[in-house]
């Protein structure tokens, strides 16, 4: 028996703790890549709801310049550290395809359908609580929603994983 099962037999709580501080790390991660993708979303989602509700534009023009914003802000936050990095723009939007799209697209389908399921939620006025507490309230769904897929790509050295391989490069 080699050393490291000798001590391995005689101390497996350091396998349990290696195992809860990785599944920690993992989290921490990912929690992390949901807020910043939540960021990006919402500010886009935000504006979208904002410009769509003001203008009264009918619930599916809204819903799509919000998701078109929300895409639009979500890369541009993931973008933006890469090309000061000294990224190309190529090199940046690819990067930012690669680690945002299926997370920005969970958090706008479910994002979507709260606002939708909310009673009254879509033809509220900007002014109003109700429009606010709903958004507030499908960002907030959206991003739990996200978490474990963020969490699934990041165990698998996907998603936000390859923005942070870049960060740690330059």
């Amino acid at each position: 028996m080699n050393h490291a099962a000798r001590h391995a037999m005689h101390h497996p709580h350091h396998e349990r703790s290696h195992a809860k501080s990785q599944a920690s790390s993992l989290n921490r991660t990912a929690f992390l890549a949901t807020l910043h993708c939540l960021s990006g979303c919402a500010v886009g989602e935000v504006l979208g709801m904002f410009i769509g509700t003001a203008l009264g534009f009918s619930n599916g023009a809204t819903i799509g310049l919000a998701v078109l914003l929300a895409f639009a802000f979500g890369y541009a936050f993931t973008m933006v550290p890469l090309l000061r990095a000294g990224m190309t723009v190529r090199e940046a939007a690819r990067l930012a395809l690669l680690a945002d799209s299926a997370s920005i697209a969970v958090m706008e389908i479910v994002d979507n359908a709260v606002m939708l399921a909310v009673p009254g939620a879509m033809d509220a006025p900007v002014s109003s609580l109700l429009f606010w507490a709903a958004l507030a309230f499908a960002l907030l769904v959206a991003a739990i929603a996200a978490f474990p897929l963020n969490r699934w790509l990041i165990a698998r050295g996907k998603g936000h994983t390859a923005v942070h391989a870049h960060h740690a490069h330059h």
